[in-house]
């Protein structure tokens, strides 16, 4: 007999949505295109809450929610049809989560509609490459889509570095090997310090947390590894800015040395509702390296590379508003849409030829 909580999941499944949240006081709530919207539910209780949740774990992971107060967490339903992202929480009326459904195809770049210049990244030997954007963005879909390119691509050795472990790769020309934070390593900078001696020549590392995970994924990047990682920033600039400032003051000029010879490209990512209300589409800013980038990196003149990726156009590189505008004028966003996700709002605030109008309120 199936449980409440994979009831719930597949009822998340079954009506598309992107993640369930489980709160006390209300029914539980899906994300459905962006919005929040909740199921035909009693309101959960406190104790109606918390025993959903624990049938998912075992002794020692409800152990670690007491103890710890929240917990990370991959889920699988019992019949292997869907993997979930989970956190559980306290919070000031009794016990949490957010499920986040880990698709279980990989997408490829061409379903994704990510623009040509990322699939050229799939094509670097060395270096680091940083996909960033906030929470729920599609860092994770947009990165399994690079590494599954480069999987069907050529030969070599990649490791990921996750927590929880989302999607799974199966070895194609590339042997994989995929570890999970807190069960196959104590910690991204352990298994970071550890990816060096185990002959790799890709490294994927989920999240660029602390500094000496970033310190240790530049080194790896030094030493002719080719480094994915993922920042919670929305623009190329400010990524750059992150990555410095976690450094001491004293550090940061060989810092601005070390990421000016690494860097090879930065990819911010946000999704943007589509005009017909069916979906979301992913809208991307793209830096690419270049010997102007190096220089500019080297001499903290980070404030000008907005206008090196506007005059870049021939490389693949685009502004997240430049991004915004294409999908404008193709249709597939409406202008009040890419208001709300833009960086410079004037150009999105006056009628554009072409555009769709915004649907009519309801």
């Amino acid at each position: 007999m199936p449980g409440a909580m994979d009831s719930l999941l597949r009822e998340m499944m079954a009506k598309g949505a992107s993640d369930l949240h489980m709160v006390v006081g209300r029914p539980p709530l899906l994300r459905l295109r962006g919005e929040l919207v909740p199921l035909e539910r009693e309101p959960l209780t406190a104790q109606s809450c918390q025993a959903t949740l624990f049938e998912l774990l075992l002794p020692q992971q409800q152990e670690r929610v007491r103890e710890n107060l929240d917990l990370d967490f991959a889920y699988e339903l019992p019949d292997g049809s869907a993997r979930f992202r989970a956190n559980i929480l306290w919070q000031y009326r009794g016990l949490g989560a957010v499920f986040r459904i880990i698709p279980t195809k990989i997408l490829t770049m061409d379903q994704l509609g990510l623009p040509p210049a990322v699939r050229r990244i799939a094509e670097l030997r060395r270096g680091m490459v940083l996909v960033t954007g906030p929470t729920g963005s599609g860092k994770s879909t947009t990165l399994a889509a690079v590494i599954d390119q480069i999987n069907e691509t050529r030969e070599g050795h990649i490791i990921t570095i996750e927590d929880p472990l989302e999607f799974v790769h199966p070895n194609k020309r590339c042997l994989i090997s995929q570890r999970e934070v807190k069960t196959h390593t104590k910690s991204f900078s352990a298994a970071l310090k550890m990816a060096a001696r185990e002959d790799p020549d890709i490294v994927l590392v989920g999240e660029m947390r602390d500094l000496e995970t970033i310190r240790l994924a530049l080194a790896a990047a030094e030493l002719g590894i080719l480094v994915f990682g993922t920042l919670h920033t929305n623009s190329a600039a400010k990524t750059i800015d992150r990555i410095i400032d976690a450094f001491p003051a004293d550090e940061q000029p060989q810092v601005r040395v070390m990421l000016a010879d690494s860097l090879k490209a930065v990819v911010a990512q946000q999704l943007v509702k589509t005009a017909d209300g069916k979906g979301r589409c992913a809208a991307n800013e793209i830096l690419i390296a270049t010997s102007a980038l190096s220089n500019l990196v080297r001499e903290g003149k980070i404030s000008m590379i907005n206008s090196l990726i506007q005059t870049g156009a021939q490389l693949g590189m685009q502004t997240m508003d430049q991004a915004l505008m294409k999908y404008v004028k193709e249709g597939r966003i409406t202008i009040e849409a890419a208001h709300e996700k833009a960086i410079d709002k004037t150009q999105f605030e006056k009628p554009i030829a072409g555009a769709p109008a915004a649907p009519p309120a309801r």
